[in-house]
């Protein structure tokens, strides 16, 4: 299907010439996530385990054991089963984390090369830490609702919109981007008062009511016609 295939990249200054497409899948094709899924399912068949001790989405693999030695282990039979069919395990990319860790629980190691060691890191958009906290996902989650509420402030400000249509466009672009991996999320008392506290800030923002008008946070959200974690 994809033999003899030619591309070409768009970029800021026009369009270059065409080039063959000779490593990887082709870009831009709707089979070629299904197509790389496919071949990572069957390269990895021999290697794969049950959630959560393996969890894949595409070329984004999680690896989870309870001991170095099993992760280094782990490790190693995906780096064979992967390079011994022509892919490669990006050494540069590959990052591990320790939960509960113990003093002098020693270093990952890659074929010999020490793997860089993080506190954190960032799994399908959502941030990971080793001390089981969410609070900087909360921040960020916060964050990427204020980046929604300005994108549609046009709407949510607009006085000639009913309360309802804000009340849809809130919960279809805002309240999505802040609630996104939080769902089964336990939080603390702190972090739920974060959310709540930015999502009060744009309800007074979109209706035009100011603090000194004395508008409760439930009197707000009635007005645009929705309730907490109900469409």
């Amino acid at each position: 299907m994809y033999e003899r295939s030619r591309t070409v990249v768009r970029c800021a200054v026009g369009q270059t010439e065409e080039f063959k497409v000779e490593v990887g899948l082709h870009q831009g094709s709707a089979l070629s996530p299904f197509l790389f899924a496919i071949v990572m399912d069957q390269f990895s068949e021999e290697v794969r385990q049950e959630s959560p001790w393996t969890m894949m989405f595409a070329d984004d693999i999680v690896i989870c054991s309870e001991s170095r030695e099993q992760v280094e282990e782990n490790l190693e039979r995906w780096r064979f089963a992967l390079e011994r069919r022509g892919m490669k395990v990006s050494r540069s990319k590959t990052e591990y984390m320790c939960v509960n860790e113990r003093e002098g629980s020693g270093t990952v190691r890659l074929q010999g090369e020490e793997v860089k060691k993080v506190q954190e890191f960032k799994y399908l958009g959502s941030t990971v830490q080793s001390n089981g906290e969410c609070g900087k996902e909360v921040k960020k989650r916060v964050q990427a609702g204020w980046n929604g509420w300005r994108k549609v402030s046009g709407v949510l400000c607009d006085r000639k919109i009913s309360a309802r249509i804000k009340g849809k466009v809130y919960r279809t672009v805002v309240r999505a981007a802040m609630l996104y991996g939080l769902e089964t999320v336990s939080l603390r008392k702190r972090q739920e008062s974060e959310l709540e506290v930015a999502e009060l800030k744009m309800l007074r923002f979109s209706l035009g009511v100011t603090r000194q008008k004395h508008r409760s946070k439930t009197a707000l959200k009635n007005l645009l016609s929705f309730q907490i974690g109900k469409d």
